[in-house]
């Protein structure tokens, strides 16, 4: 491609985030890359467009500094101790990008593109430099970003803003930091913005442990730029990956947010006591959310970092990257001593310091190397100081703000919300900052070295112990099927189709596809994604289970309300089997759908979930035997085993041509027990290893056995219980099927429950 913009005008300079995915980094920059990828996995993302990279460097080298612009950024890089030399440095780059500005050609196609949002759309103009939001580095809140922008000449000079941002202090001592030496580039996400009146931050994995069975997710009222720059102490909420039941509230003080001005411009706004303190987030908003979560995580094979926004009860998503730095080691506690100060762990690790309190940025040199940094607020421009300080300490802010993520990246101790930390932490005072308990206490712990966050490594799952009992593993995305294929797994006992049917929808209700003639979109992107999974694990078998969606989930895509009915308890509604009776059309289309994926893959069978009574799922055989899935031979028929009724029903299920028997060991437990899976309030009744359940499962799989069927369960208490792993071996259950990261150690085990089962029959 020719980087001059006046070269050729047919050239592109300007793409819709539609079009772009994950190998468009390099020109799109991470940004624009992974909303390019949260679009093409259905997720819920604002319409926009990316002024690429070379937009950038063509307007540069037509205005005639680029070589200027190199020269001057070396010179930066080489003294980022001398604070004075690099500021005067950043000034010179800046006048020279605004000296150089935007060249005709890329300003015609931004405009236009920005037409296409609406007339006067209001926008958000966002960074996004190469390399940033990749792997190894976020540039957290580093370049800039620019809210509430409305018209094309405020465009424009908006763009212009976001390319003269490579060239501050705060950026290049980052960039040294982590390595990047060439001269950098930019390129520039425009979307259209969102009346938010919720925002905030969401990590797949727990930024202070790594543990990755959580979801942590921090909100704040009004737009999200108070949580990411740590200007309130937000709403921290834990939810659990698996049951989304919610394991732990922290409510913060929000003592202001941001909102749209009535001239156009950001407006920041004081709180009164009672909403300050107020909960940001329900249950059924956490939800949401975190579901959006792990579907990124899923699409993009990693934990990632999530910016969402609530706008008139919708959930959007507006920026993912994957985490930058997880840590899997706890950390060595202090002897205990005397509390200080407690706050949210932000980064982990223990040092040891004399207190260094500082009210600006501009005060860093004040900051003796090793001392600890406490502040009132910080974001990046506190950069130079954060690699300077043995940890950090801050009033305000959550685990996901800005200054947290570089504290982390940089292995510095972090504690965030401690909220009179100020006033309770005396200037020149000996203290020990503990990051992964969120603590500072008197006095100097007895190992108080500077932690550096660890280095994940991944296991090698291609090689393991063998089981009699099957390990399958649950998949929602057919993007990691080669990876998790290449795993120690016997197949896919859970193919579930939710995610893969929503990005086949495009976040569309599949009846109004149906009404407007375009369910042929539907089949074959729902073909493609089953054919890249199977194709993957063949010859092992792959688990469809067709469509669960719950009427509140079904409700959320657009045209839901015309076509869902309201019900006050979804979760034992109008949902799996008994819907398929009731509205065929819509199963149909699936039954086509993998009727000619199969004809490709064999190794694809089918399971009908939420079965209740024998005449529905009669009905619903016949669907699939009057569908091109009937007529093919070697398909295996599943029914999950959810509702308690199926003990009762079971061998008449068999005699109906059923093969197969998988529990859902969460919603069998949660109608056993009478308890909502989803609610917190009476969490500590839901047990899987309850007497009641333990007993219903081991009716299903005797009778399984009896009746000569497959048998397998779904969930992660066979790979994190091995008490319950024990009992299903015991009571010859066929297969296990677990997530993926889960896969190894279900393995291992069920091997141990093996070896004492064979030992108990030897004596």
């Amino acid at each position: 491609m020719d980087d001059d913009p006046n070269a050729d005008t047919a050239i592109k300079y300007v793409y819709d985030i539609r079009h772009l995915g994950i190998g468009d980094a390099d020109e799109a920059g991470g940004k624009g890359a992974n909303l390019g990828e949260l679009v093409a996995a259905g997720l819920p993302v604002p319409p926009g467009f990316v002024v690429m990279r070379s937009a950038y460097l063509g307007s540069v080298r037509s205005g005639g500094v680029e070589e200027e612009l190199t020269t001057l950024h070396g010179e930066a890089l080489k003294h980022v101790g001398d604070a004075a030399r690099v500021s005067e440095s950043c000034r010179r780059m800046q006048n020279l990008v605004t000296k150089a500005g935007i060249c005709p050609t890329v300003r015609a196609q931004a405009v236009a593109a920005y037409r296409g949002l609406g007339t006067d759309a209001v926008v958000a103009v966002r960074s996004s430099a190469t390399g940033e939001d990749g792997k190894d580095a976020s540039f957290a809140g580093m370049n800039r970003t620019l809210t509430n922008v409305a018209g094309e000449n405020p465009l424009i000079e908006a763009i212009t803003q976001c390319w003269m941002s490579l060239f501050t202090p705060r950026v290049i001592t980052y960039r040294a930091s982590r390595g990047f030496l060439e001269a950098p580039a930019m390129a520039v996400v425009v979307q259209r913005m969102l009346s938010a009146d919720k925002a905030g931050v969401a990590f797949t994995a727990d930024p202070s442990t790594g543990a990755t069975d959580r979801v942590v997710v921090e909100a704040a009222f009004g737009q999200g730029e108070v949580v990411v720059s740590g200007k309130v102490q937000p709403d921290t909420y834990v939810i659990d990956k698996n049951t989304l039941a919610v394991r732990d509230t922290r409510i913060g003080f929000k003592a202001i947010e941001i909102v749209r001005g009535s001239e156009g411009s950001d407006l920041l706004v004081e709180l009164d006591h009672t909403k300050a303190e107020a909960r940001v987030l329900d249950d059924g908003e956490l939800q949401q959310i975190a579901k959006l979560a792990v579907a990124t995580e899923r699409h993009n094979g990693c934990p990632q970092d999530i910016e969402w926004v609530i706008t008139a009860g919708a959930v959007w998503l507006v920026q993912a990257r994957p985490i930058t730095t997880l840590s899997g080691a706890e950390g060595t506690a202090a002897e205990p001593s005397r509390m200080l100060a407690r706050g949210l762990p932000a980064a982990p690790g223990i040092a040891s310091g004399r207190v260094r309190i500082l009210l600006a940025p501009e005060d860093g040199p004040k900051l003796v190397d090793g001392e600890i940094l406490v502040a009132q607020t910080t974001n990046p421009d506190w950069l130079p100081t954060i690699r300077r300080a043995a940890a950090l300490v801050t009033e305000t802010g959550g685990m996901t703000c800005h200054a947290a993520i570089v504290a982390r990246e940089l292995g510095v101790p972090c504690v965030v919300g401690a909220r009179s930390a100020t006033v309770d932490l005396a200037n020149g005072s000996l203290v020990t900052v503990d990051g992964t308990r969120g603590q500072i206490t008197a006095g100097a712990g007895p190992d108080t070295a500077r932690t550096a966050v660890a280095a994940r490594t991944e296991p090698d799952h291609r090689e393991g112990e063998v089981t009699g009992t099957k390990i399958y593993v649950n998949l929602a995305m057919p993007d990691t099927a080669e990876t998790v294929a290449a795993q120690h797994v016997d197949g896919v006992g859970l193919l579930r189709a939710e995610f893969m049917l929503t990005e086949a929808l495009s976040g569309r209700h599949p009846r109004e596809l149906i009404a407007h003639g375009e369910q042929e979109v539907m089949v074959e992107a729902m073909v493609a994604s089953m054919t890249r999974i199977a194709v993957a694990f063949a010859p092992r078998p792959v688990i469809y289970r067709t469509t669960d969606f719950r009427t509140n989930e079904f409700r959320g895509l657009s045209g839901g309300d015309e076509f869902e009915p309201v019900e006050h308890n979804p979760m034992i509604g109008y949902r799996g089997c008994f819907r398929y009776v009731k509205e065929p059309e819509v199963f149909r289309l699936e039954l086509t759908a993998l009727a000619r994926a199969r004809e490709q893959s064999p190794n694809l069978h089918v399971m009908i979930p939420f079965v209740r009574t024998r005449w529905e799922l009669e009905e619903c055989l016949a669907l699939i035997d009057a569908s091109p899935l009937g007529h093919q031979r070697g398909l295996h028929r599943w029914v999950m085993a959810e509702v308690p009724s199926v003990v009762f029903w079971l061998p008449e299920y068999v005699g109906m041509g059923i093969d197969g028997v998988s529990i859902g060991s969460n919603d069998l437990t949660q109608l056993m027990l009478g308890v909502d899976r989803d609610s917190d309030v009476c969490a500590e009744l839901f047990s899987e290893s309850d007497p009641a359940v333990l007993d219903a499962i081991a009716q299903i799989i005797s009778k399984a056995n009896t009746l000569g069927i497959t048998s397998s369960l779904c969930g992660q208490a066979p790979s994190t219980n091995p008490e319950f792993a024990e009992h299903l071996v015991r009571m010859g259950i066929t297969s296990v099927s677990v997530n993926p990261d889960a896969a190894a150690a279900a393995r291992r085990v069920v091997a141990a429950a093996e070896r004492r089962l064979l030992l108990d029959s030897a004596r």
